[in-house]
């Protein structure tokens, strides 16, 4: 059982910087591949990014590719998702999901992890 709380939402101007993190719970932090994900008002969820349990690999929408980061410390049991050069249509709830076994096209859909945690919301500003 993994349980997770995101934090360091705000508003935001564009251009600007904000870090997410995502403290979890649990004794096999380090077992889970986590993922970001964020859904905007009227939209379907969508796949943000995501890393392996060691944090060797990393995974990336298009749309975010050298301007998000991210990252996770298995010492702190927390994923964090550094977010540079803010855009307006970055404006959503991200969400941090965290699961286990995922392999290719998994790592991308919110079908793939089975803990969630409840949100933080991102406003950028134009």
């Amino acid at each position: 059982q993994v349980q997770l709380v995101e934090s360091g939402g705000g508003l935001v101007q564009a251009g600007g910087s904000l870090r997410l993190s995502c403290a979890a719970s649990g004794r096999t932090f380090s077992m889970h591949g986590m993922g970001w994900f964020r859904q905007a008002p009227g939209k379907e969820r969508e796949f943000v990014a995501a890393l392996s349990g060691s944090g060797g690999s990393t995974y990336y929408a298009d749309s975010v590719k050298g301007r998000f980061t991210i990252s996770r410390d298995n010492t702190k049991n927390t994923v964090y998702l550094q977010m540079n050069s803010l855009k307006p249509e970055d404006t959503a709830v991200y969400y941090c999901a965290a699961g286990r076994d995922l392999y290719g096209s998994m790592r991308y859909s919110p079908t793939g992890y089975g803990y969630w945690g409840q949100g933080t919301q991102v406003t950028v500003s134009s």
